[in-house]
């Protein structure tokens, strides 16, 4: 049986990517398709293997934001040639999930999320935007979503990475899902007796996930706040720590250093609703409690 996996972007590690390092353990011969490929920022088991990337690499090498690319990346997932595949197994909280198979082939998609910036999250995205910027966003998302739900339709079955990613599926799509938890490496953290009296921020620095919540409470309260991760909010957070001494931003950080400052911090912050929240499960691996402004999170 011939495997294809279809990821939406691999430039930088998150709990996605994660789900594609173990898809790649099942299925070690599958080669891996997706729009944009930056091995320098991923884990080593996403290095020095097969992957095709779309022709938007082709044409753009050095991709410093793949995001501005979102409009075109519908066609580039259509335009992947997968006929020679039994079974397409995507990763997608994008549009992954669009690609075109044979009608002899099955097509599974591990669903993330439905694009949020799509729908339940539309107007978090666009509510800073000017007026003109905003009506051409609107606009395009308009199209995005008829495409979404279209391609939809090209998904033989649906894997939710938690019950409420599953009442999205059905919402959105109108279709349903089984639901299987994504990977945590819970074996992996230690519990510590060291207390290093300060709090966690662990994550990709994404606006949805209001990490700007944490920031702004521990200058106000002057709590040490330890930030680790690498993302398009970073410079606005960077922003808001002004004048506080107590807020530190380490970017990106290896394993063992993750996992040093998650078994020593008092508490992980984690103020967002995420689809299922793979940071907070390792944080309870550390005893650690995760604090959440939102009313729901996790499974």
């Amino acid at each position: 049986m011939k495997v294809a996996i279809v990821h939406d972007w691999l430039t930088n590690m998150g709990g996605a990517e994660q789900v594609v390092i173990n898809f790649k353990k099942i299925f070690k011969d599958a080669p891996i398709y997706t729009t944009f490929y930056t091995p320098d920022n991923l884990s080593e088991e996403l290095k020095n293997i097969d992957v095709h990337t779309s022709y938007l690499q082709k044409k753009n090498k050095k991709v410093i934001n793949h995001k501005k690319y979102f409009p075109f990346m519908p066609r580039a997932f259509e335009a992947f040639d997968l006929n020679d595949y039994d079974l397409i197994l995507s990763s997608s909280s994008s549009c992954a999930k669009g690609v075109i198979t044979n009608p002899n082939s099955i097509h599974i998609c591990y669903c993330h999320t439905p694009m949020r910036y799509a729908w339940e999250k539309r107007d978090e995205y666009t509510k800073n935007m000017g007026k003109l910027k905003k009506k051409l966003v609107d606009a395009l998302l308009h199209y995005m979503r008829i495409w979404d739900v279209t391609s939809s339709n090209r998904v033989d079955y649906f894997i939710a990475n938690s019950n409420e990613v599953k009442n999205r599926i059905r919402k959105h799509y109108k279709r349903e899902a089984y639901v299987i938890h994504p990977p945590v490496r819970c074996e992996y953290f230690d519990i510590s007796n060291i207390d290093g009296d300060y709090y966690l921020v662990l994550s990709r620095l994404v606006s949805y996930k209001r990490y700007d919540l944490a920031v702004k409470a521990c200058k106000e309260l002057n709590k040490k706040l330890v930030v680790i991760g690498e993302g398009p909010e970073k410079e606005n957070l960077q922003k808001l720590a002004e004048g506080s001494s107590n807020i530190t931003f380490l970017g990106r950080q290896p394993d063992d250093v993750v996992k040093k400052y998650m078994a020593e911090c008092k508490a992980l912050i984690f103020p967002g609703e995420e689809d299922f929240g793979i940071v907070p499960v390792e944080a309870q691996a550390s005893r650690k409690t995760g604090y959440c402004i939102w009313k729901r999170w996790g499974p």
